[in-house]
């Protein structure tokens, strides 16, 4: 049974992952927590900001604009049941 240091080596994901080191000390996350960044938001400035250094950049940027378009459509949608609400009064 492994102890709970090496459990929590094997689940610190930031120390493998290459792709979202930046060199300045802080990671995506920390921004998407700074500026209270939702999942969508989150997800697209993830995806946008790692681009190029994985395999594929067309794939995490065709992610990132798959993510925004559900922003839009969550917020649009959001908006046209504030209209409604508004008349139903």
């Amino acid at each position: 049974m492994p102890t709970l240091q090496k459990w929590k080596n094997k689940c610190n994901m930031r120390a493998t992952q290459i792709h979202y080191e930046n060199g300045q000390g802080y990671d995506i996350i920390d921004v998407c927590k700074d500026y209270s960044l939702n999942f969508n938001r989150g997800n697209i400035l993830k995806y946008v900001a790692r681009a190029g250094k994985k395999q594929d950049e067309l794939q995490d940027l065709r992610k990132a604009l798959d993510y925004l378009q559900r922003e839009i459509t969550y917020l649009e949608d959001k908006q046209k049941e504030y209209i409604k609400q508004t008349i139903d009064r």
